[in-house]
């Protein structure tokens, strides 16, 4: 027998079932279950169902990060009902409105362990695999049955493996890349695959890096998405509280199968953006230059971490945002602001001429940002679908955070190495 894929051996340990080949189908126990704010969903499902415990209480993780604070009277009658219920059935893992992203949340906060297997009520959680767990998006039908029964049936992926070695030029960062992939490859060009990143790029990246790879690979179709565990990886989980003791990390053999192989030269890449109005739909940014822009918003799971607003504040030292312009910076969580509010970050982006608003979704998820009829937004998010922020009858981009600051200073889009050029001279 040959050797295995990270998902076969994750799915393994989840369902207790030995020696899985891709196309499988068997019951898995998630060891977490995440919701988002409409976990009121599941909540009323549970009351029709007459169902009042639940298979293990502690696998439950609420985070109210998509429309934070309440926007009106109905979400904060479901975010008070989330509440309640969290009360009432002891879930430790309630993370409220100032908690920021949920994806950025729990891997903070120690949830988020490699060799896990994690569903969420998002699509995005392929996040997870930044840290060596298999993750994966499902719908609230799933979480409430996950949480009633503690199991949910999954076929085993095929697995591809995306190989990108050397560094990669100054101004190109890890959204560069995997917007670079995901217009080669296209939204559909990993459809229920499982994706491990490898080779010497991948390998020096940091954790934040990982998160912005695993999470773009769900733009691909991949099921989920892995980096395998390094010192980086254990670096991050001591500082979240993690026992190295408890931790099952789960490599895949060398002599494993894949689906297919993909190649990447590092050095070779240059900013990328994905115009309107979908993520595949990837051009270098040299193509657009020169878009007017009505708005730049830097946040999401994708790209709003702290060292993506490092970045951001880098570029914009010593300039101010173009006239008319909008620049919207939401952090990913609390912690992360709070950094980079210790750092001194979030002033730099304020003297820039930036609005900061309080952790979590934020734009991304439609909870302010929102765009008049012909606007733009050149965005750091994962997704530029036609009428996600505000008017149907906008235009999103979508680039890595250094493009959308250096954009912002000048009102139209803008390759970041000419600003970064200027800094250096000066």
């Amino acid at each position: 027998m040959t050797g295995k894929t990270f998902a076969q051996k994750a799915i393994e340990r989840a369902s207790g079932v030995a020696d899985l080949a891709p196309g499988q189908i068997v019951d898995a126990y998630p060891d977490l279950y995440m919701s988002h704010t409409a976990s009121w969903r599941c909540i009323r499902t549970l009351e029709k169902m007459g169902v009042e415990q639940l298979y293990d209480v502690n696998r439950v993780a609420m985070v109210m990060d998509h429309l934070s604070p309440a926007m009106n009277a109905k979400t904060a009658a479901d975010h008070a009902l989330c509440r309640e219920f969290a009360k009432k059935l002891g879930v430790k893992n309630f993370f409220d409105v100032n908690s920021g992203i949920a994806h950025i949340v729990l891997m903070e906060h120690g949830l988020v362990r490699p060799g896990q297997f994690i569903i969420g009520t998002d699509s995005h959680s392929t996040i997870y695999g930044a840290l060596g767990a298999f993750g994966t998006g499902v719908g609230f039908s799933e979480i409430t049955a996950a949480w009633v029964t503690g199991k949910l049936w999954v076929k085993v992926p095929e697995s591809v493996r995306v190989v990108i070695d050397g560094a990669l030029a100054p101004g190109v960062y890890a959204k560069d890349v995997m917007l670079k992939l995901i217009g080669d490859l296209g939204a559909d060009g990993l459809t229920y695959d499982s994706v491990e990143f490898s080779g010497s790029y991948v390998e020096g990246m940091s954790v934040s890096e990982r998160m912005t790879f695993c999470n773009l690979a769900m733009e691909m179709g991949a099921k989920n998405a892995f980096v395998a565990p390094d010192d980086t990886t254990l670096a991050y989980l001591d500082e979240a509280g993690v026992p190295r003791a408890e931790l099952d990390v789960l490599p895949p053999d060398e002599d494993a199968t894949y689906r297919a192989t993909v190649d990447l030269a590092g050095p070779a890449l240059a900013p990328q953006i994905a115009v309107p109005h979908t993520v595949d739909n990837v051009v270098g940014v040299g193509d657009v230059a020169g878009t007017k822009l009505d708005q730049v918003f830097i946040g999401s799971c994708a790209n709003a971490k702290y060292d993506d607003l490092v970045i951001a504040a880098d570029v914009l030292a010593g300039h101010r945002v173009a006239p008319g312009l909008r620049l919207i910076v939401t952090p990913a969580s609390a912690k992360i602001m709070a950094q980079a509010s210790d750092s001194g970050v979030l002033t730099k982006l304020i003297q820039a001429g930036a609005m900061i608003t309080n952790p979590g979704c934020g734009a991304c998820a439609g909870s302010g940002g929102a765009m008049a009829d012909g606007e733009t937004t050149l965005s750091t998010a994962n997704r530029n679908f036609q009428g996600r922020m505000g008017s149907y009858d906008s235009k999103i981009f979508l680039s890595s955070p250094a493009t959308a600051a250096a954009s912002a200073i000048r009102g139209v889009i803008t390759d970041p190495r000419e600003i970064m050029a200027t800094a250096v001279l000066a």
